[in-house]
């Protein structure tokens, strides 16, 4: 059996291959590293956007419009929950801020709800508003 006719990789080939998933490996988990990430922002943004739905909803439930700015913590049980209902897990950090705004149109008013929670060394925010009808709450 000659030299030539063995089967096998040489040290050159598995040298390359080797330096080739040092190169491809890194860049791989950062993708994954990435896409964790991403999965959580878009986690935590749905929870923000349920947040403000919620609080619309109570201002709608509430009836009352007077202009101005409140701001707080989400209570451990929604307003307009069934008499009875537990206290449910709620999100940890996230605080609102209400907007009643006035409109040209004198019986109409602007309802913006801004939703905040840290994010590492900085803060993240969503914003949703809506149109309601004032009445004679004025």
């Amino acid at each position: 059996m000659s030299f030539s006719d063995q089967n096998g990789f040489t040290l050159l080939e598995v040298m390359l291959a080797v330096a080739l998933l040092a190169l491809v490996l890194p860049l791989l988990l950062g993708l994954r590293n990435f896409d964790v990430d991403l999965h959580r922002r878009a986690q935590e943004m749905m929870t923000a956007t349920i947040l403000a739905q919620e609080k619309l909803l109570e201002t709608e439930l509430i009836g009352l419009y007077p202009i101005g700015e409140t701001a707080g913590e989400f209570r451990p049980i929604p307003l307009g929950a069934p008499p009875g209902a537990h206290a449910e897990e709620r999100p940890i950090g996230y605080r609102w801020k209400q907007t009643i705004a006035p409109t040209p149109l004198e019986l109409i008013r602007e309802v913006r709800v801004t939703i905040s929670w840290p994010r590492g060394t900085s803060e993240e925010t969503v914003e949703v508003s809506t149109y309601v009808f004032a009445g004679n709450a004025f």
